[in-house]
């Protein structure tokens, strides 16, 4: 808004203390009587007398806002006991509140202690609390769309159900791998350890025996993702050299592959509950839930026909040996050195140590950046102008950073159109 002549009219600011500044100089000028004054600045007289007595009695300085806070309460820990906490946990910095009242306790009897949370409070604000480190990293999200349940290994789904412990004392971690179009459970095994050399052995023989499917799904855990670049574990770099797809659903999102999970609520109730006695008992129980599963329980989605009924084994064979990755005519092929690292431009760039001796595509973007691939993934660029500087005598060091969105992702396959259902 402008007034006339075009000049412009600020809004007036003001603050609760410049108003009662204003009262108190207009009440010591003595012009106008208090009721009209308190009239015309919109407080009651109770308020007026207030302002004039804090002033009175201690200056311009009393007209700030004072805490509402309480001057005791009735449920506050006391000084004394709140000094018999401070002095445990100096005693012991690394204890935590239960430890500490359990000292206190017996070195104390009788003593109105209180609760945990409240300790906890107490060494929060008195900076005794030490700060947590850093959280877990993990996997960069996957943004490719889905493919679809179309047909028999379009889609495999794999994941852990969650562990349990055998009569033995041993927790054991059933791997399950199954075709998310017919719901055929292809293995079903029980691990003593989830890491990549004792799962992928597991991968191989379903390979062996039904052929190779285009993608497998699974969540963004170990051993099946990892925080490399793109996600890429040991586990999905082998899977894409045999020409299969990693895909991973969205944290917090198992509906994402829902069909796999609802199995797992199925398998949990006929062979966890209760566990076996060892491992080897365990894994019968699962044998006979997977020979009953995909041969004679009926599947309502099927149209109440049993898995077995409707999969087909895969027109893919596992190769062997495994091949290399293929790449565009466009791209220059380089093999990461061992320790993740590859040189180009005169720079010897860090890209995964879980890339070690395999090979990546680069493709030039400009002068001084590249986008780096590794089959369909897009793995980041190298950019000549952003390297860390190098010392006298050493070579110049730098590392892969994200794909920047200016540049448009190469494409190395046919991109799935989205599907409905794609997700069960």
């Amino acid at each position: 808004m402008h007034a006339q002549g075009g000049t412009r009219m600020p809004w007036r600011e003001t603050c609760p203390v410049d108003e009662r500044l204003k009262f108190i100089a207009a009440y010591l000028r003595g012009e106008i009587s208090l009721s009209r004054l308190c009239a015309a600045f919109s407080v009651s007289r109770k308020t007026g007398y207030k302002w004039i007595e804090r002033y009175t009695t201690d200056g311009a300085g009393a007209l700030l806002d004072r805490t509402r806070r309480p001057h005791s309460h009735p449920t506050a820990v006391p000084e004394e006991v709140a000094e018999l906490v401070v002095g445990a946990r100096r005693c012991h910095p690394f204890w935590g509140p239960k430890k500490l009242l359990l000292t206190l306790a017996a070195k104390y009897p009788g003593l109105d202690l209180p609760a945990g949370s409240t300790v906890a409070r107490i060494l929060s604000r008195r900076g005794l609390v030490m700060p947590r480190g850093p959280g877990r990293r993990r996997a960069p999200p996957y943004s490719r769309p889905f493919l679809g349940y179309d047909r028999p290994n379009a889609v495999w789904c794999a994941d852990f159900k969650g562990h349990f412990r055998m009569g033995s004392g041993r927790y054991v971690h059933t791997l399950t791998i199954s075709d998310g179009f017919s719901r055929f459970l292809l293995r079903c095994e029980g691990l003593l350890r989830t890491t990549a050399r004792v799962v992928q052995p597991i991968f191989e023989s379903a390979f062996r025996e039904y052929g190779l499917p285009d993608a497998i799904r699974t969540d963004n855990g170990p051993p099946f993702a990892s925080c490399a670049p793109a996600g890429l574990s040991h586990l999905a770099i082998w899977w894409i050299k045999l020409g299969i797809r990693p895909e991973r659903i969205q944290p917090g999102r198992p509906q994402q592959n829902g069909r796999h999970e609802r199995m797992h609520r199925t398998l949990k109730a006929e062979t966890a509950r209760p566990p076996r006695s060892n491992l080897k008992e365990q894994q019968r129980a699962f044998d006979a839930f997977r020979k009953e599963y995909n041969t004679d329980r009926p599947h309502e989605a099927l149209g109440q026909r049993p898995p077995a009924t409707v999969y087909i084994s895969s027109a893919r064979p596992y190769p062997d040996p495994v091949p290399e990755v293929e790449y565009a005519a466009e791209l220059e092929i380089r093999r990461v050195r061992n320790g993740g690292a590859l040189n180009w431009g005169g720079t010897r760039w860090y890209i995964s140590s879980n890339l070690s001796g395999h090979l990546v595509g680069i493709k030039a973007l400009d002068d001084d950046t590249c986008a780096v691939y590794f089959g369909p993934f897009e793995l980041g660029v190298l950019d000549q102008r952003t390297r860390s500087r190098a010392g006298r005598g050493q070579r110049p060091t730098g590392k892969l950073s994200p794909i920047p969105r200016p540049f448009a992702p190469l494409k190395l396959d046919k991109p799935p159109a989205p599907t409905e259902g794609a997700t069960a």
